[in-house]
């Protein structure tokens, strides 16, 4: 069986994504119908941390802390699926980052449509290997991506994160789950994590759990898929 972190886990990784279609059923691995609970879910996950217009961006005494709905950076993007349909419909503006060249290029020709004019960058890199700005993004969103990264490679993109997003910014991951324990995915070279495990992970990064939800409404049959909101604990 194939570990995390030999030497061809990300070549290996990257030739499979190389091998798919650059589609909404490619990037959702023949289950496009989920694609629409998927963005539901995310939205209304996302709502109580973003500031109403002209209210102030503060951490508030009550509830959670919210930030302005200005630039998102969407991890393994693919060909946008996620930034079209879900982040666009709350911020202003995105980046796109993705390893894979021939997606993002369906992103920038034909996929995000009249969205394309609010894209900033297209940004073609793995995760393990991306830095994202300075105090750049409101919000880090991760989906579907992070499985690619082994646990080191994984804690050490947090920690570049909680310095690429602006002081009050967030980060966001949806993932699949386990029910306990990692199951690795000789074909794509990836690792499906329990909660108990990504939690371990996101405090070994310095993360604070501030939310966490359960995506519903998919297929019978799927892994469990949760979603996380983050912020760097303060030393």
């Amino acid at each position: 069986m194939k570990t995390p972190g030999n030497n061809n886990w990300y070549t290996d990784a990257a030739d499979y994504w190389a091998s798919v279609d650059s589609t909404v059923n490619g990037m959702l691995g023949g289950f496009e119908q989920v694609s629409e609970p998927d963005c539901r879910d995310s939205l209304k996950f996302i709502q109580s941390f973003i500031a109403a217009p002209d209210a102030p961006v503060a951490p508030a005494a009550k509830g959670p802390p919210t930030i302005t709905p200005g630039l998102a950076c969407d991890c393994g993007a693919g060909i946008g699926r996620v930034s079209k349909h879900f982040l666009l419909r709350v911020f202003d503006r995105v980046d796109l980052v993705e390893q894979n060249a021939q997606f993002l290029e369906t992103a920038r020709t034909s996929y995000m449509g009249q969205d394309l004019q609010r894209v900033e960058q297209f940004i073609p890199i793995g995760l393990q290997d991306f830095t994202p700005e300075h105090q750049r993004y409101d919000l880090i969103w991760c989906q579907w991506v992070l499985g690619h990264l082994t646990d080191e490679d994984l804690v050490k993109f947090f920690k570049r994160c909680k310095d690429g997003i602006k002081p009050g910014g967030l980060i966001g991951v949806k993932e699949n789950v386990t029910k306990g324990g990692v199951i690795v995915d000789d074909e794509d070279s990836s690792v499906t994590r329990s909660d108990y495990i990504l939690k371990q992970i996101f405090e070994q990064a310095g993360l604070k759990l501030l939310k966490e939800a359960t995506q519903t409404d998919f297929p019978a049959g799927l892994f469990t898929v949760k979603m996380y909101m983050l912020k760097p604990i303060q030393s």
